[in-house]
């Protein structure tokens, strides 16, 4: 049998078993695509309202900060609130990066050399750093935040390299961490 249809040339030669994966992949591609855009939708409309009390007010703070510079209008920019596990009880914490922070009257209001403010907001107890960015490390039994922070943390000047290691104490509901003495 000669075909002309590069499709029919395909499901000949690959027989009704690769028709079914085809047919099934696809289908489940349709429903990752649908369900990733209802995330994405969701994630976009969010507003301050649905964000905790803490968390609204280190919001409003911000924007009555911009709204002081030439009547300047602040927004969340896509980012700026992560649901991630911080303390290993498999539930999604909160946590606000200043980062993502815009006002229209000033580019760099909210970060500066030292990098942006996260506020991490565990238990319902909100704790704050200065970081140049962070990520959350499964570590053993330990989830572990790895932040970037300014130079003089580790007894440099800013462009010096330098990172805290920290794991939350659900007992005393502290961030705990250590200034390791490398030898």
């Amino acid at each position: 049998m000669v075909t002309t249809d590069m499709t029919n040339a395909t499901d000949a030669s690959a027989g009704p078993g690769w028709q079914r994966l085809a047919r099934i992949t696809v289908k489940l591609f349709g429903v990752f695509a649908v369900s990733s855009s209802l995330w994405l939708t969701q994630a976009l409309a969010a507003n301050v309202p649905e964000l905790p009390r803490q968390l609204q007010e280190k919001v409003k703070l911000a924007a009555e900060a911009c709204a002081k510079l030439d009547n300047g209008e602040f927004s969340l920019e896509w980012g700026a609130v992560e649901r991630v596990d911080l303390d290993g009880d498999l539930y999604r914490d909160w946590v606000l990066n200043e980062y993502y922070f815009a006002c229209s009257a000033a580019v760099s209001l909210y970060c500066g050399t030292g990098g942006c403010m996260s506020h991490f907001l565990v238990k319902n107890v909100r704790h704050s750093l200065l970081n140049k960015g962070w990520q959350v490390v499964d570590f053993g039994s330990n989830l572990v935040v790895l932040a970037a922070v300014h130079g003089s943390q580790c007894g440099g000047i800013n462009p010096a390299r330098c990172v805290t290691a920290s794991t939350w104490d659900d007992e005393e509901m502290i961030w705990r961490s250590t200034d390791a003495k490398w030898q």
